[in-house]
């Protein structure tokens, strides 16, 4: 029986103990040891594999915790450092992805449950014979996370930010050992807080949070945190001189996080699926976290699964989420002619220097078109590298593979859509056009369109989207006639017509779209009209009683078009 795929699973003991698939990173445990750093920050986009990696090093580094779901892996052959570290300190590990709120209090309130249920693990201190019965009270405090009289919280606001703090003392004066501290998603909250509008007071909560877990806590051995974002000094991390930070431009640890090209290799051979390496290349890998090519772990893990239960399937985009696509939308809005064409060079394969910001605020992010590019690479919507070895932050930024670019086109899309749709007057007098048969207009006014849009030319990896960009594009702006038929790819005489029309009075319009690959537009339109005559499209219509039929050949080559009526 061949070991299951971990769809959504990212604690290690479980992938270790039911026969889950594991791309082994256990090394990352040295390289942690080898290049200390008393307090750790790994910012990676979402779903490259963060809380698995944390869940790791609790199994490896907690007392009590069991050894042999290391048996086999690499770290297991570094046996003095096995010796010395593995089941060696108490671990406090949360994860603050769930510290959510569309209110500060409710946001409070599900970071209380998150702490106290950390707390709870431990509930063995209560009547610990090493601590005093003030310190058992410290620590009765930490639990008490429900409501009580009058629906206040037992767990006060202060007593929140300083539960990893007193924890640690707490666990280090039981034990005997200094604590290693576990924070996963750490930017969370603030990304919330932003979204719902009480930013300041999140951040003053996790400022002070952090601040005395990691800046005043003489019961820490080492910590790790990992968010997406490196939150500046200034808003989250004062005064913390003792923070290594470790973003996806850096070569250290760059193959821990998402699968290498070694990683998917053994994958694909273990379940027989060598055969789509390349088509799983083409829309998963791309990404450059230092010197390391990277896929991302979640999509090629879903398609694979995908492959076992029906070979064949065509590869989807798994990996987009609703917070990072708005991102995009909102570099769309603020776009100046040259942020358009600057967005259209990455849709045709190409790339873009910009100087990226290392450190941000949620705040900033609103403030210039420059901050959004900043975040994209961060968050993974764009990958790139260094280009100038005399200022760390230009980077060259590219779409990083088939997916992406399939999110950002849908994007592109679906903005260009919403601008054109909201000036009416414009697009009634575009569709006029159409049923009055006057090319002159039609064609001025497509022009204007394709000027004002954000173009796609043929690329290697995506051959289909040059046309459907511009068919998506007239059909949505012949579908704000809602008194019109319009239909897209309907079955027409011996085959299927790009756009069919039928209106209120019975006229039919059938309309054929080519690209011009060598930019003559008035052979493609010649091709376009000899194709509904040769498909006999126009026949559907006129089996439905349409008095007047009107046949339009319409030609593109980037931002050029003609049209020809016969």
């Amino acid at each position: 029986m061949r070991k299951k795929l971990p769809i959504g699973i990212d604690g290690f003991e479980k992938i270790r103990t039911n026969d889950f698939y594991y791309a082994d990173k256990t090394l990352f445990i040295k390289e942690l040891l080898q290049n200390w750093g008393e307090v750790n920050l790994f910012t990676r986009p979402r779903r490259f594999g963060k809380t698995l990696n944390m869940s790791m090093l609790k199994c490896f580094f907690e007392i009590g915790s069991d050894p042999a779901l290391f048996d086999g892996l690499k770290i297991a052959q570094e046996k003095e450092l096995c010796e010395k570290y593995m089941g060696k300190f108490p671990v406090i590990s949360v994860s603050l992805k769930s510290v959510d709120g569309q209110k500060y209090d409710s946001a409070v309130a599900a970071l209380r449950t998150v702490l106290g249920n950390e707390a709870m693990r431990f509930r063995f201190l209560k009547e610990s014979k090493k601590l005093s019965e003030e310190e058992k009270e410290a620590y009765a405090s930490l639990i008490k996370i429900g409501s009580g009289e009058g629906g206040l919280y037992a767990m006060t606001e202060e007593v929140a930010a300083s539960a990893l703090k007193t924890l640690s003392q707490l666990l280090e004066k039981h034990y005997g050992q200094k604590v290693i501290l576990l924070i996963d998603e750490y930017d969370v909250p603030l990304d919330k807080a932003f979204q719902g509008g009480y930013y300041d007071e999140m951040v003053s909560l996790i400022r002070n949070l952090l601040g005395n877990a990691l800046k005043t806590n003489d019961s820490l051995y080492f910590a790790v945190l990992t968010g997406c974002l490196r939150i500046s000094k200034e808003s989250i991390f004062t005064g913390l001189n003792n923070l290594k930070v470790h973003t996806i431009s850096d070569v250290r640890y760059d193959e821990y996080f998402g699968f290498t090209n070694a990683d998917v290799d053994e994958m694909l051979t273990f379940y027989g699926l060598s055969s789509y390496k390349d088509v799983i290349r083409d829309w998963y890998d791309g990404y450059c976290f230092g010197d390391t090519d990277v896929y991302c772990p979640w999509d090629v893990i879903n398609y694979c699964d995908e492959l076992l239960a029906a070979p064949g399937t065509p590869p989807k985009n798994y990996w987009a989420n609703t917070s990072g696509n708005g991102l995009i939308l909102r570099l769309l809005e603020k776009a100046d002619q040259t942020t358009k064409d600057e967005v259209e060079e990455l849709l045709n394969g190409g790339k873009i220097t910009k100087r990226v910001r290392q450190e941000l605020t949620y705040r900033d992010i609103e403030d210039s078109v420059g901050n959004v590019w900043s975040v994209l690479y961060a968050t993974g919507y764009l990958t790139g590298r260094h280009v100038d070895q005399a200022d760390a932050d230009i980077f060259r930024l590219w779409i990083p593979n088939g997916e992406i670019h399939k999110l950002f086109y849908e994007l592109v899309e679906d903005w260009f859509r919403e601008v054109t749709q909201s000036d009416t007057e414009r697009i009634n007098r575009f569709c006029a056009a159409f049923s009055a048969g006057d090319i002159n207009t039609i064609q001025e006014m497509l022009n204007d369109y394709l000027w004002d849009s954000i173009s796609v030319r043929d690329t290697a990896v995506r051959r289909n989207m040059k046309e459907n960009f511009y068919h998506g594009m007239l059909l949505g702006l012949l579908r704000s006639q809602g008194s019109w038929l319009v239909k897209s790819n309907a079955e027409m005489g011996e085959g299927y017509s790009d756009i069919s029309i039928q209106t209120p009075d019975r006229v039919g319009m059938i309309i054929e779209l080519k690209y011009a690959e060598d930019g003559n537009l008035e052979a493609a339109c010649a091709k376009a009209l000899n194709q509904i005559e040769e498909k006999k499209y126009a026949e559907g219509l006129k089996r439905r009683g349409v008095k007047k039929m009107m046949k339009y050949g319409i030609a593109f080559c980037e931002k050029e078009c003609m049209v020809v009526l016969a």
